[in-house]
């Protein structure tokens, strides 16, 4: 290990007006917020053992570093959890071949909803049998390699893909399982551009409508395809399990009326995903162990005043099991005091921003961050953390108490990053896009390399 100079300090002016207070110790981790593998040793963040500063040394900043001890730990706890049915780990939120690895050694299933998911997921080795395709609108080619590489499950989402995907089993003399994508009505208690469920939006079969019915009929029609279950998603970062049990209730009554209709029982319910983690003090997560029970309780008694039998249970967790176990780590580049009408407030400017996390500026999402680098003792000061890019919305963290001695060179860690920052990540301003590294016992290893300026040479053809 390197030696690391303790940085310059000075006093910044604490803003007149601000949000809430300090907390009562500014290099306290929340471990509901913060990796299982994260400690303060000597005022220092360490990620699975690791002194960050050792790991912004070696790999650059700004970098994500997962810790992958806690990624297993948490697959582990919903394969547990949902033993007797199937847990597919939504690749959406983040997906590389090594994560593919790893969630198929914890024992799950994996969903993907592009190509380029799916020739991840194939590349890593990764069971083809125990994928599912998702996607409102995949492509004739997608549906093509779904058959061709025996993909387990393809979620239908519109008319049009049930008779695209009938053809290209009839071309293989394949039958292919599917479940329907059922749009129950149920809206999430969460943003609008992440519920999933409420009728006017883009995915799925209406089931007031009749669409679902609809689909379900002319799906029993294709000798090609395997009608095996229903499928919804209610929307994300849900934190009780009330519209779950709404859109059990409307699944159970449309597998009803397929039998009562079509003579046919389906053998699988796909609850979707969604649950939420925390991202600041006050996030109460729920526990996958009694999320587990209350799910397979409301389905079962749905099941039994319907008369059929109960299904087996498939869930989609993706933010739930890898957004809590990544960490951004970024170098400070200018703290600049602005005098605003109410007081001062602090801008904390970063070597990242929206090209890595894209969800403060699209969600107004919030987060945690640290001073990472060292310990301090300074006043707290109300801080901006914003990026490098040249948009106003550039904005990490909205409002943090950060150290007033706060300078350019410290190290800053956003917690909760593992899921949909890096997934979202884009090259705006000609940025190349951070990588991924992987912590574990003292160890890193790069899941994704950093992007370089060659990189994006390499498509500019012009």
């Amino acid at each position: 290990m390197r030696a690391h100079p303790a940085g310059p300090r000075h006093a910044e002016v604490l803003p007149a007006a601000h949000l809430g207070g300090p907390a009562t110790d500014l290099n306290e981790l929340d471990p509901t917020i913060w990796p299982r593998s994260a400690t303060r040793e000597n005022g220092v963040l360490h990620l699975g053992g690791i002194d960050v500063r050792d790991l912004a040394a070696e790999h650059g900043t700004p970098a994500i570093v997962l810790d992958e001890g806690d990624f297993r730990a948490r697959a582990r706890g919903y394969a547990e959890a949902f033993a007797g049915g199937d847990v597919f780990y939504a690749g959406k939120a983040f997906l590389s071949r090594g994560v593919a690895r790893w969630v198929d050694e914890e024992g799950l299933h994996l969903d993907v909803c592009t190509g380029g998911e799916l020739t991840v997921a194939l590349k890593a080795g990764f069971p083809p049998e125990k994928i599912a395709l998702h996607g409102n609108n995949k492509s004739r080619a997608e549906l093509k390699r779904a058959v061709d590489e025996n993909v387990g499950r393809v979620v239908l989402d519109s008319y049009v893909e049930i008779v695209r995907l009938a053809a290209e089993a009839q071309r293989a003399g394949k039958t292919v399982k599917v479940l329907i994508r059922v749009t129950v009505g149920v809206e999430a208690h969460t943003h609008e551009y992440i519920a999933t469920a409420h009728e006017d939006q883009k995915f799925g079969f209406s089931l007031s409508g009749g669409e679902a019915a609809e689909a379900v009929a002319r799906v029993l029609r294709q000798p090609g395809l395997e009608l095996v279950g229903l499928h919804s998603h209610i929307g994300s970062q849900i934190f009780d399990t009330s519209g779950f049990e709404v859109s059990a209730h409307r699944l159970v009554g449309l597998l009803r009326q397929i039998r009562d209709e079509h003579g046919v029982e389906l053998p699988e319910l796909d609850l979707g995903g969604g649950l939420g983690i925390a991202y600041v003090g006050g996030d109460t997560p729920l526990d996958v162990g009694a999320v587990a029970k209350e799910l397979r309780r409301i389905v079962e008694t749905e099941c039994t005043n319907a008369g059929l039998p109960v299904p087996r249970l498939a869930v989609e967790p993706g933010r739930a099991i890898v957004g809590p176990t990544g960490v951004t780590l970024y170098e400070v580049g200018t703290v600049k005091p602005v005098e605003t009408g109410s007081g001062t407030r602090t801008y904390v400017s970063v070597d990242g921003g929206m090209s890595d996390n894209l969800r403060t500026a699209l969600y107004d999402a919030e987060y945690t961050c640290v001073l990472a680098s060292r310990a301090s003792d300074a006043p707290p000061m109300l801080a901006r953390v914003v990026g490098r890019h040249c948009e106003s919305g550039d904005v990490v963290v909205k409002d943090v108490w950060l150290p007033s001695d706060t300078v350019p060179g410290d190290l800053l860690a956003v917690a909760a990053t593992g899921a949909y920052c890096r997934s979202m990540a884009s090259n705006y301003n000609h940025t190349p896009r951070p990588p991924v590294v992987a912590v574990a016992d003292r160890t890193s290893t790069v899941l994704v390399r950093r992007e370089t300026e060659d990189d994006l040479m390499r498509l500019d053809v012009g």
